[in-house]
């Protein structure tokens, strides 16, 4: 390979990074998956992947979660 061709590699390598990147801090993402769950991703490493019924029963529990988190708020760690 050419100079010239190494460098247009190099650059079209760094936009695709620079893409990657842009996407990873995009946030939260979600999509069907192939079993028909829901899946959430950008939480952590893997993806979050609930049946439909589950999400919604996670969801009616919102507030009793946020209490817990609040009850137990020295003992839970935070990612970061």
């Amino acid at each position: 390979m050419s100079d010239d061709d190494l460098k247009n590699e190099l650059e079209q390598l760094r936009k695709e990074n620079a893409a990657l990147k842009k996407g990873a801090a995009a946030g939260i993402s979600m999509k069907v998956s192939e079993k028909g769950g829901l899946s959430v991703y950008g939480m952590g490493r893997f993806p979050i992947t609930l049946y439909k019924e589950q999400w919604l029963k996670l969801l009616d529990m919102s507030d009793e979660i946020r209490a817990f988190i609040a009850a137990n708020e020295k003992t839970l760690k935070a990612k970061g």
